[in-house]
């Protein structure tokens, strides 16, 4: 039976990123020099390299964070391509300098930008149990894997069409990654992931690999 109207409108957009020849450079330092890729639903783009290579730059190009010096990053949501600042909006992002405000407890922190971003508050509950975080911990008391806890939970808050993940298991023991691959599976569903520098490569999903030349 095909799907009712109610439910064809709740079905989540369709995300398509691709972008070519991107060059960026950092003075004389050139560190993206001529990259292209793609992804939709359900796939991973794995990105490796040396350390320096630009997989870091990449991401940050990709979420709207830097501007490429040449070249393109187009992401549409069913067949939409969208603005350089409806990218920033639509992205889940998530780096090892991402910080949260060191007095507030987890639960605060997720919570002020639920409230920025006018979601409903149940979705932080949601998170914080799914990677085992105290919701009374301050965040200035929180471990190195307990911070990247917190930023798997603020990536996926607003449950993003595109996650892109830059040393998303850094820091994490076995139940923090076990944890963190399955909000990356669930989040598959319906939307697509670029994942950088993973620390492993064991990962599901992966349907592109792209390596950066040092």
């Amino acid at each position: 039976m095909p799907p009712t109207t109610e439910a064809a409108q709740a079905s989540p957009p369709v995300p398509r990123l691709r972008f070519t020849e991107l060059y960026r450079s950092f003075g004389r330092l050139s560190v993206l020099r001529n990259v292209a890729g793609a992804a939709t639903t359900g796939e991973i783009l794995l990105v490796t390299g040396a350390n320096g290579s630009g997989k870091s730059t990449l991401l940050k190009c990709l979420a709207g964070l830097l501007a490429p010096d040449r070249g393109r990053v187009e992401l549409s949501l069913d067949g939409r391509e969208l603005s350089i600042d409806e990218i920033r909006r639509a992205v889940g992002y998530a780096a090892p300098d991402l910080a949260f405000y060191e007095e507030l407890t987890t639960e605060e922190n997720l919570l002020f930008f639920a409230r920025l971003r006018r979601l409903a508050p149940d979705r932080v509950a949601e998170l914080l149990e799914h990677v085992g975080l105290p919701t009374d911990r301050a965040a200035g008391a929180l471990s190195s894997g307990m911070r990247q806890r917190l930023r798997w939970c603020w990536a996926l808050l607003h449950r993003p069409p595109v996650l892109l993940l830059d040393e998303p298991f850094q820091n994490l023991d076995e139940p923090g990654r076990q944890a963190g691959t399955e909000l990356l599976v669930d989040h598959l569903r319906h939307g697509l992931a670029v994942v950088a520098n993973p620390g492993r490569l064991d990962l599901p999903y992966v349907t592109h690999h792209l390596e950066l030349a040092g």
